[in-house]
């Protein structure tokens, strides 16, 4: 899938999930649960063990529909093992400009990391097709997003930190291109307990909830244009 089919189709998710795990196999886990509730975006971060190789194996045995990306990518070696094992995008929690400069020479889809206007923009003109927010709740949540766009609208802001059920639709109005969500949607007791029903259910709520703050949205501006 070219670099920018893969960015078509995380705008038209519009979530991006992160799994964070103790193991592999919990990792596997997870990404099979997500993909069923409708999410065909999967995010390994680097601190599940064996990231990489779960990266590999995943590339392998997931539908080609899928997406596979490596999250918490903190220098350029990281990104380098990352797309060897077949990652499509890359996530960063912060912006290190050599991954940056390495997924604009890949070809990879890059997410680098920032919280202040000034990061943002720096990560932006690197080449960065995303800017991930983080910690995006620590810092006002939606209205900080929303207070980003107003100077900077041409820049697709993923707000990461502070995103569950009650605050999601709050982000996609204020102007998020998409969401990164962890634990909020891979419950760590539902892993304990190998419950992928819930890790499903989870994906569907948020799926709806994007779609109709999305279609809320569409409405708006229909209104003010008329």
């Amino acid at each position: 899938m070219k670099k920018e089919e893969v960015l078509s189709k995380i705008q038209e998710v519009g979530i991006m999930p992160g799994i964070r795990t103790s193991s592999a196999e919990g990792g596997r886990f997870a990404a099979d649960a997500i993909a069923q509730g409708g999410i065909p975006i999967v995010e390994i971060t680097m601190t599940v063990p064996g990231a990489v190789d779960v990266i590999r194996e995943l590339r392998k045995s997931a539908p080609a529909s899928v997406l596979i990306g490596a999250g918490t990518v903190l220098d350029a070696e990281a990104a380098r093992r990352c797309v060897d094992a077949g990652a499509q995008f890359l996530v960063s929690p912060g912006l290190n400009l050599p991954t940056v400069e390495f997924a604009a020479r890949s070809g990879i889809l890059m997410l680098a990391g920032a919280l202040t206007p000034t990061e943002v923009i720096t990560a932006w003109n690197a080449g960065s097709d995303f800017v991930k927010v983080f910690p995006c709740g620590q810092v006002g949540g939606a209205k900080y997003i929303k207070a980003l766009k107003g100077p900077l609208p041409q820049i697709p802001l993923v707000p990461t930190g502070g995103v569950d059920m009650n605050t999601a639709a709050e982000f996609i109005e204020a102007g998020a291109a998409a969401l990164g969500i962890g634990g909020e949607l891979v419950q760590a007791d539902a892993l304990k307990s190998g419950k992928a029903d819930v890790i499903v259910e989870n994906a569907r709520k948020f799926v709806a909830i994007v779609k109709q703050a999305r279609e809320g949205n569409a409405a708006q501006k229909v209104r003010v244009a008329s």
